[in-house]
């Protein structure tokens, strides 16, 4: 059992906005999914080491609970270069890098089709959503149409005080795409949707409960 990981490779939002990957949203999926015996391949579009959000520097005890997922994010992959690899499944986390980055990244997009026709578990939390607004399913059609999905809110994104600086907001793009969008009633609430085979979650609190959704649907095919 072999899931792609796919992170960002941005570290700037916009001047005076770092960014990167929001690191528990990657941290927690890779300890559930490497713990349940499951081979991870974390892939960014420039490879190397992961630009992790400022906000989100572990501290000792995350360093340590972490480690194995800090090591595999010092020296990702280029997504380039396992495009024609096969993987049973794919997780895209968040933070603010994936709008710049994977919006539009047809390597990701190929790859989505390919798993999504293979019906293999498509897995998103937070703005790692972003990587499939723009992605199809093999028949043309929008990949997140008719799909009940969720995702960093509009509110969500004020409350960050980052309504103005993101280049699109997610909801809003997740709706243009066809998703049927829906999250907890208040703000900052772990949520997650499970649809077929596509696993997604709200922000990064939902985490560890998608990192479970997604464990369940590796181990059950």
């Amino acid at each position: 059992m072999h899931v792609l990981f796919v992170t960002t490779s941005c570290n700037s939002l916009a001047p005076g906005h770092p960014t990167g990957l929001w690191l528990e949203e990657l941290a927690a999926p890779y300890i559930a999914v490497t713990g349940a015996g499951v081979h991870v391949t974390v892939a960014s579009p420039a490879g190397g080491a992961v630009p992790i959000d400022p906000d989100t520097e572990p501290d000792e005890k995350e360093r340590e609970t972490w480690a194995p997922a800090l090591r595999a994010l010092a020296s990702s992959e280029t997504l380039s270069s396992v495009q024609g690899r096969t993987f049973d499944g794919l997780f895209l986390p968040g933070c603010h890098g994936p709008m710049v980055d994977l919006l539009e990244n047809a390597v990701l997009h190929a790859l989505v089709a390919r798993l999504d026709e293979a019906a293999k578990p498509i897995a998103a939390v937070c703005h790692g959503p972003a990587g499939l607004v723009r992605a199809t399913r093999a028949d043309g059609r929008p990949f997140l149409q008719g799909r009940r999905a969720t995702g960093f809110t509009n509110t969500e994104e004020r409350l960050a005080g980052l309504h103005g600086v993101v280049p699109f907001l997610l909801e809003d793009a997740m709706k243009a795409a066809g998703a049927d969008f829906h999250s907890a009633l208040l703000p900052s609430l772990s949520h997650v949707e499970r649809d077929g085979n596509l696993l997604t979650g709200r922000n990064p609190r939902s985490s560890a409960a998608l990192a479970e959704q997604l464990v369940d649907a590796l181990v059950r095919r």
